[in-house]
């Protein structure tokens, strides 16, 4: 655990010292980590076969609290962009 703040304070410590460079190219990078995570993560669940003997016993509820989770996280990220970037806007007219 100390190896993983370690690399996210090295990381911020970077940021810090880049922080007059122009880095608009890291979006991309981070973007295409983070489906490379979700795509090794995906193959590492299904290849578990406990967890797919299991996904019968889901049931509704979890499928309810995950969609629910999907929409307000959705909706928030929405949200929280809308009003930063209208902010953003108003300032500049």
């Amino acid at each position: 655990m100390f190896i993983i703040i370690g690399i996210m304070l090295t990381g911020m410590l970077l940021g810090y010292l880049l922080r007059s460079k122009r880095l608009s190219w890291i979006h991309k990078i981070i973007t295409l980590l983070i489906w490379i995570l979700l795509f090794l993560l995906g193959i590492d669940v299904g290849g578990n076969e406990s967890i797919i003997k299991g996904l019968h016993t889901l049931g509704l509820e979890a499928v309810v609290i995950t969609v629910a989770a999907v929409i307000g996280s959705t909706l928030c990220a929405w949200g929280l962009w809308y009003l930063l970037y209208s902010k953003g806007k108003e300032t500049k007219a």
